[in-house]
């Protein structure tokens, strides 16, 4: 039984790590000017809620509410990722810190669920784990794309451009 509960207890903390991603997402998406990068945190925000929703799905405690409830509460003041968005705002270099904190929180949210996966014994919670670290992988290549594109580096449809045999 304390293995259930300590269980239970890494659910919720992985949908209120997805919640927290994704109200990241939503506000960096408030304020970035540019058009692209708004849709880039927006797509990302809309996928984090669904990661949310994926682990809610297997999550039998009852003291979340419903979770469209859940989802609709306001960021966590005391998040971290949300705090240092705000701080570093500047109209120059919103868009690229932003990017730069998006990067550093899917890298810190990849090392976690991988840690989580690899203590849980039930095959079908690690397989949404697993899954959520594959989703975070691609949220990332996703960002790393998008950085370079702001930056003004080469991007990956431009290969063919630069790169001749």
């Amino acid at each position: 039984m304390p293995q259930e509960m300590k269980m239970l207890e890494a659910i919720k903390l992985a949908i209120q790590t997805e919640k927290d991603v994704m109200d990241f997402y939503l506000k960096a998406a408030s304020m970035t000017n540019n058009a692209r990068g708004k849709k880039v945190f927006e797509q990302l925000a809309r996928e984090e809620r669904e990661h949310a929703g994926h682990f809610f799905k297997v999550y039998t405690g009852s003291d979340l509410g419903s979770f469209e409830d859940f989802m609709a509460q306001p960021p966590r003041t005391s998040y971290a990722m949300i705090k240092q968005l705000e701080k570093v705002l500047d109209e120059n270099v919103h868009e690229r810190k932003a990017m730069e904190l998006a990067l550093q929180e899917e890298e810190d949210l990849l090392k976690s669920l991988r840690l989580t996966a690899s203590h849980i014994v039930d095959p079908a919670v690690r397989a949404v784990f697993d899954r959520m670290a594959e989703e975070t992988e691609t949220h990332y290549a996703i960002i790393e794309s998008e950085y370079a594109h702001i930056m003004g580096m080469v991007h990956e449809t431009d290969i063919d451009t630069y790169v001749r045999e």
